[in-house]
């Protein structure tokens, strides 16, 4: 499937999937915003045109589209066919031996977050302002038996999760809450509000949240900016509550972790952070953090294994005895934008294993990432990456962008892509 030459008529969006052109990349990452104290010194004329332009095109974009999400395949829509051509999208993808993928549903929107509720549905966040349910396959054909709006009117929301009847949904600049009913399929009652004062936008602005073993909720706050001196404590940072309470600070210098998971076992937590830009194609790493309480990891005046930053790292101070080196690093501008670590898988050598989905570069002269990597911990508790899910990217052509991972109890996997709006099913199934 070629790459697309150029910007198509608003009608070749509706109900089909193309390949992502050089246009329609959307940085995880932007330029600095006023709430840093001390904006970025790359704040040239140059970055202040580029910056113009990008937004111009994205403002226009999201008016063009009606906030339509971009179905990136040709040939997938909603109805009976919209599954004709999944051969020809699942050519291009690699997986390990004994797994197989397939295309489980289509026009979830912008998929981002993900959790299972207890009947094998999927709730998926889809910025600007919906979470989506993504019905299991009780048809047994292998795909969802359909997708619906769930909630709407949110404030860009991303991360979800599902305690018990409770359905927490990370907004932008806070959690609220609801009563799910999984038999029904349905909220019930209003939501509420249960953690206030979480710094809202900025140039990252989602919000994770995820449930630890010590029983409290965990949300991350990315950075406003590239590198900058922050004007609020939480920003660039990890904050905990229980419902209730007010967040209070977890760990700090974290420039925008979005996924972070507990290791089952250890309890031990760890979480994927996208490392800053304009320091060449090759350099900050992604890293995998090893997170503990009052952890500063070293944003701004540190990347990788703590080499100083060329823009605040002589303001360092204190912070440079304090600033604790990644678990592991991972190559730059990949996007990890989750972690999940298995539980329940069939392949024996994914035993304890972690899945990472990289959404993929933006800015790098050769686009890297777009795929999902699995993550191995030996007994020294050092970390080897291996690829799993791989082929979106073929030589700059794009097809996919996966966000999140989840596994169902049967060690089936899900992945979302934000760029083609569907979900993946990942199964393990070798051949006797």
């Amino acid at each position: 499937m070629a790459g697309l030459a150029g910007m198509p008529g608003p009608a070749a969006y509706r109900g089909e999937i193309r390949p992502m052109s050089q246009t329609q990349q959307e940085p995880e990452s932007k330029p600095p915003e006023s709430a840093g104290k001390k904006h970025d010194r790359y704040k040239t004329w140059r970055w202040n045109f580029y910056s113009l332009l990008a937004g111009i095109g994205a403002v226009l974009l999201v008016i063009w589209l009606g906030w339509v999400p971009l179905p990136l395949i040709p040939g997938l829509t909603s109805t009976g066919a919209a599954f004709d051509n999944e051969a020809q999208i699942v050519e291009r993808l690699e997986l390990p031996d004994g797994y197989k993928v397939n295309l489980f549903a289509v026009d979830v929107g912008r998929a981002r977050g993900m959790a299972m509720t207890p009947t094998g549905d999927i709730l998926v966040a889809a910025p600007g302002r919906k979470l989506m349910l993504v019905k299991a396959d009780r048809s047994g054909d292998g795909r969802s038996d359909g997708v619906e709006t769930l909630v709407e009117d949110l404030s860009r929301p991303h991360g979800v999760y599902l305690d018990g009847d409770w359905l927490y949904v990370a907004e932008t600049d806070g959690v609220v809450r609801m009563r799910y009913d999984a038999e029904k399929g349905e909220i019930v009652g209003e939501s509420e509000q249960v953690a206030s004062g979480i710094p809202g936008g900025g140039g990252h602005w989602t919000r994770t949240i995820n449930k630890g073993p010590d029983g409290w909720f965990y949300v991350t706050v990315g950075s406003t900016c590239n590198v900058c001196l922050e004007g609020h404590p939480w920003r660039a940072a990890m904050v905990r509550f229980k419902p209730g309470t007010e967040p209070e600070l977890y760990a700090s210098g974290l420039r925008n972790t979005v996924g972070f998971d507990w290791q089952p076992g250890t309890g031990k937590l760890y979480g994927v952070e996208n490392g800053r830009d304009w320091l060449g194609n090759d350099f900050p790493p992604e890293e995998v953090n090893l997170i503990v309480k009052d952890g500063f990891y070293g944003w701004p005046y540190f990347n990788g294994d703590n080499e100083a930053d060329p823009d605040y790292g002589d303001e360092a101070g204190e912070k440079g005895d304090e600033a604790l080196k990644p678990a592991h690093n991972m190559e730059a501008h990949t996007a990890p934008l989750s972690i999940r670590f298995l539980q329940n898988s069939q392949a024996p050598d994914m035993e304890n294993a972690a899945l990472v989905a990289r959404h993929g570069s933006w800015n790098r002269d050769e686009r890297i990432g777009y795929d999902v990597i699995s993550l191995h911990w030996d007994g020294e508790g050092n970390i080897t990456q291996r690829p799993f899910l791989s082929g979106f990217n073929r030589q700059g052509d794009v097809s996919g962008r996966p966000v999140d991972v989840v596994e169902a109890p049967d060690g089936t996997i899900y992945v979302s892509d934000d760029l083609s709006g569907v979900i993946w099913r990942v199964q393990y199934a070798p051949q006797s």
